[in-house]
Parts: structure tokens; C-alpha cells; sequence
């Protein structure tokens, strides 16, 4: 009795575990997943802390990325089921083993900021990822020495079909927003962000606090003083260091700044300000942006001359890269120089392309989507084109599960049906059997 209890518990918290790891590398995969471009910006930011951005080529790290996230999501879909479970307790382990000693070195060195392991969806300091690391590590242990204990929820017979749906459709959708937009927009300029109140410190919020300590030397000695004690002239004057010791309020758009390139000038408020329709071509490095839909581009700047709306293009290249790219496409528009970081959160395409007016972004394109000469018939005013495009999340989400979940669930329906036939016909068997006896006898 006190054996069965034991297994009991054991059961539960290998399948607590199981649920735990599942959900997190789920939802890890999938927002990685809707933003490819994010991910693969993250792993270039750790190549340049690591060194090794000259050592490996743009397409690794992107597919790279593409892959990590497609893993991820497979694995939690795995272990939520209970499919091919010796297979995703292994990967599960392994990859808590690399990654905790990894955001452990991040948060003692802190090369970059955080280690977007749920890229834009969820930010993390690197001391809270490493937290987190640590107990998904404990509950990979306990799934992994216990993983004969999982509970299935499939067949094992039906687990191949579950198996090859989840790795097609996980990586179809990377593709899908690789080519297009982010399917889920979790950075500050999505579609209806009025960016002049994004970029608004509301009254009376919390300011970053500062601390500057000063280290001055007296006979050979050398000592840190603050403000407070700071010492009389006898003292000489070595260097100083400023801190933030507390974080105070910063708005979600802090580093929008149009420096409009013909003229030096700083051109941000005047154009949020601007009530008429204005196109932003955004090409966070032009010499790397694609030119395969220039003319679309180009059609799309006349039209906003003819209509006597603003363009601008917007990117952080030198001079020479956009005299070039002029040259070649024959771009006539104005260029403006932006941050290049900023650049590439405002939308994941280069180039891309946003339709602003007042400050509200109205909707945003890939250079795969831009709007044509067919939909661009008339001024933006008559088109349903120079409207606030309608975005919902919830709707967004309905569609993938209808297209992920529903699948699942028909599998899992049809797998039940055929179990209990196959249990039907033994016992019909054996119900047959005991009758041919007793009619013997």
C-alpha cells in the first residue's frame, strides 16, 4: 500500500514537471516562431558579444533562429501530449543544460540586455531568465528520470501523424512571417499605436536615480567620495563614475528621432504632427535591403507626391550606402537617419513600409505586401487603404488554434474510436468463447 502511494506521487510530480516544461516550451517556440527576424537579431547580438559575428554567416544564425524555435515548440508539444517521450525528455534536458549555465554567465557579465527567450512577448532581466532556467532545469531532472511515468495522451500508433502535423505547422508559420509580417505584433509600434503618446512621460512619473561617486587622491592616497562628504581643495581630482542605481519610468517609444538628411534638421514632431497621410519607408541598412519591389516602392512615392502626401525613407546607413541605392533604383525621395536598433523593432522587413497619420500608425507592410497600383486608385481618404487597418489578437489567435488545435483534437478523437474498437473485439472474442463452452457442456 505504502508502495502504491509512493508511485502515486511520483507520478504526479513527473507529470506536473511534464505540464510545466510543455507550456513554457511552447509558448517559448511559438513567439519565437511568429517572429523569426527577432530571433535572429537576438542571436546576432549574442554573436557580437561573443566575438564571432565575423564567423558566421547571416543565413546560420536566421535559420538558426528558425530552427530553435521550431525545436522548442515541438518539444513542449511532446511532452504536453506525451508523444515520442524518451525523445523530447532527452532534448528538454539537454537544453536546460546548455541554457542555464549560459544566463547564469549573462546575468554575472550582462552582455546583452536580456536573453529573449521569450523574445518581445515577455522581457526578462537576465537574473530573473536564470531564475526561471533553474527551476525549468529541476522539472527537465524529474520529467527525464521519470519519463516512463508521463501519461500519454495519444497512441503510441497515432503519435507519428501528431508528431509530423506539429513540425510542418510550427515551421510553415516561421516561414510564413518571415515572408510577410509577425503574425503577433509585442513591440511598441503596432498597428493603432499613437506614437506621440507612446513617447509621452505621463505627470509625476518616477525618474531614473543616479548616483555619481568622485575619486579624488591626498598624498598618494586615492578614496571615493559622493556629494555628501565630498572632501575640501586639498584634494585632487581623479575621475568620476555615474550609476543608475533606480530604474524610473521610461515610455514605450523613447528612441523615435527623424534626422532628416538633406537639411541636419530633426523633422519627429512635425510629421507626427502632421494630420495629413505620411508613408515611411523603413530600411534599417539600405545597402542590405532587398530591391526586388522597387518599383512598387517608387510607384507608391509618386503617388504620395500626386496626392501631396509626406514619404520619407528612414535608415541608419551612411551617406555613401544611400547615394548608392539611389543610383541604382533611381529613388527620388527624401532620406532620414534613424537608430538603427529602433529601426529594425518598427517593423520586420527591410525594407518595410508604415501609413502614419497624426502620429497613429494606420498599418504597416513587408516590401512582399506593399500596395499596388490596383488598390491605390484614388486618394487615401476615399480608400478603405487610408483607414486604421483592423487588427485583433484574439481573432489572430482563434485562427492558428483552428488551424493547430482542431487538427489535434480530430487525431485525438479519431485515436480514442479506434482504441475502443480494438478493445471491443477482444472482449467480443472472448464473450463468444465462454458461450461455445457453455453450450458444449
Amino acid at each position: 500500500m505504502e508502495t502504491d502511494k509512493k508511485h502515486i506521487v511520483r507520478q504526479a510530480c513527473v507529470n506536473v514537471c511534464r505540464f510545466v516544461l510543455g507550456i513554457t516550451f511552447i509558448f517559448s517556440g511559438f513567439v519565437k516562431a511568429v517572429d523569426p527576424l527577432g530571433s535572429f537579431y537576438k542571436i546576432q547580438d549574442y554573436l557580437e558579444a561573443f566575438g564571432l559575428s565575423a564567423w558566421v554567416p547571416w543565413i546560420v544564425a536566421l535559420f538558426f533562429g528558425i530552427g530553435l524555435a521550431g525545436i522548442e515548440f515541438c518539444v513542449g508539444v511532446f511532452l504536453f501530449l506525451g508523444i515520442r517521450r524518451s525523445m523530447a525528455s532527452w532534448l528538454a534536458l539537454l537544453l536546460m543544460c546548455f541554457m542555464t549555465p549560459l544566463t547564469l554567465y549573462l546575468a554575472l557579465a550582462d552582455p546583452v540586455s536580456d536573453c529573449g527567450c521569450f523574445g518581445d512577448a515577455v522581457v526578462l532581466t537576465n537574473w530573473e531568465t536564470f531564475g526561471k532556467n533553474v527551476v525549468l532545469l529541476v522539472a527537465a531532472v524529474v520529467a527525464f528520470k521519470g519519463r516512463k511515468l508521463i501519461l500519454r495522451f495519444i497512441s503510441q500508433k497515432s503519435a507519428w501523424m501528431v508528431s509530423m502535423y506539429t513540425l510542418l505547422f510550427i515551421f510553415i508559420l516561421s516561414f510564413y512571417c518571415l515572408s510577410r509580417l509577425p503574425i503577433f505584433d509585442f513591440r511598441p509600434y503596432k498597428i493603432g499605436t499613437d506614437m506621440r503618446a507612446a513617447m509621452t512621460v505621463p505627470e509625476g512619473a518616477k525618474s531614473d536615480v543616479f548616483e555619481t561617486t568622485y575619486i579624488l587622491e591626498k598624498d598618494g592616497k586615492r578614496q571615493e567620495f559622493t556629494l555628501d562628504n565630498y572632501p575640501d581643495s586639498t584634494w585632487t581630482f581623479v575621475e568620476s563614475k555615474t550609476v543608475l542605481k533606480e530604474k524610473g519610468y521610461e515610455p514605450p517609444i523613447h528612441d523615435f528621432a527623424m534626422l532628416e538628411l538633406a537639411t541636419g534638421t530633426d523633422i519627429t514632431e512635425q510629421v507626427l504632427a502632421d494630420s495629413s497621410y505620411t508613408f515611411l519607408m523603413v530600411a534599417h541598412r539600405i545597402e542590405e535591403a532587398d530591391d526586388s519591389h522597387i518599383d512598387l516602392i517608387n510607384e507608391i512615392y509618386d503617388y504620395s507626391v500626386e496626392h501631396g502626401y509626406r514619404f520619407y525613407a528612414l535608415t541608419s546607413s551612411a551617406t555613401e550606402d544611400i547615394e548608392e541605392w539611389c543610383d541604382r533604383t533611381g529613388a527620388e525621395y527624401p532620406f532620414c537617419q534613424m537608430d538603427d536598433i529602433t529601426l529594425k523593432t518598427i517593423v520586420r522587413s527591410n525594407p518595410g513600409m508604415l501609413l502614419v497619420k497624426g502620429g497613429v500608425i494606420l498599418n504597416k507592410w513587408s516590401d512582399n505586401q506593399l500596395p499596388d497600383e490596383y488598390v491605390l486608385t484614388d486618394a487615401l481618404e476615399n480608400l478603405p487603404l487610408g483607414q486604421q487597418k483592423d487588427v485583433s489578437d484574439a481573432r489572430t489567435l482563434c485562427y492558428v488554434l483552428l488551424w493547430f488545435v482542431i487538427p489535434l483534437l480530430l487525431v485525438l478523437w479519431l485515436d480514442i474510436l479506434v482504441v475502443k474498437r480494438r478493445m471491443k473485439k477482444p472482449a467480443g472474442k472472448q464473450e463468444a468463447a465462454t458461450r461455445e463452452t457453455n453450450e458444449t457442456h
